[in-house]
């Protein structure tokens, strides 16, 4: 079975065939776009160039993934900038929470944004966000399970579920079985 990188590269050798561009052309229109959202940029190559899904994906991907390895600002300085001033208490809770996911395995993706870090292993599977000066928002996809207690529904469209947590050591044995079955499920 190929590698999600092999069958990426693959994707891109037939892209001309397919689409009728190479991947190049495909970047320079969603550069041209302005565009910055994975899903608006898959609508605009679905809709306006006829793209599939598979194809228009993985444009977005690599557009998004191009754009973000030449901004300014490395992984380190979107974290250090998330927990400064009045959230800089809440530093401890994000190790806590990047110190066990990596636990899971080798594949896990640690993702920096603006004002969120996404975990990731084929797909995201949780969300760790300073959401006020004392309490970070993680968030976690499990799709099919009811909300309860501390497992509470999410509003955000990036995941299913959400935990408040406003020490470290809330970071415990249920929100850890929770965080494991969004990463066995990702």
């Amino acid at each position: 079975m190929a590698t999600p990188e092999e069958m990426a590269a693959t994707m891109i050798a037939n892209m001309p065939e397919k689409t009728g561009k190479a991947m190049e052309d495909w970047l320079k229109i969603v550069s041209g776009s302005g565009l910055e959202k994975h899903g608006a940029i898959v609508k605009l190559l679905k809709t306006d160039h006829g793209m599939t899904h598979g194809f228009a994906n993985l444009v977005a991907h690599t557009a998004l993934k191009s754009a973000a390895s030449t901004t300014d600002e490395s992984s380190d300085d979107l974290v250090a900038a998330q927990y400064s001033g009045g959230k800089a208490d809440l530093k401890p809770i994000y190790d806590a929470v990047i110190a066990y996911v990596q636990t899971l395995g080798g594949d896990v993706e640690i993702a920096p944004k603006k004002a969120s870090v996404s975990l990731r292993r084929s797909k995201q599977f949780a969300l760790v966000t300073p959401a006020t000066k004392t309490r970070v928002d993680l968030g976690i996809n499990i799709k099919g399970k009811a909300p309860e207690g501390r497992l509470e529904a999410s509003k955000s469209a990036m995941c299913t579920h959400v935990v408040k947590l406003a020490a470290a050591g809330e970071l415990d044995d249920e929100v850890k079985g929770w965080l494991k079955e969004a990463y066995s499920a990702a």
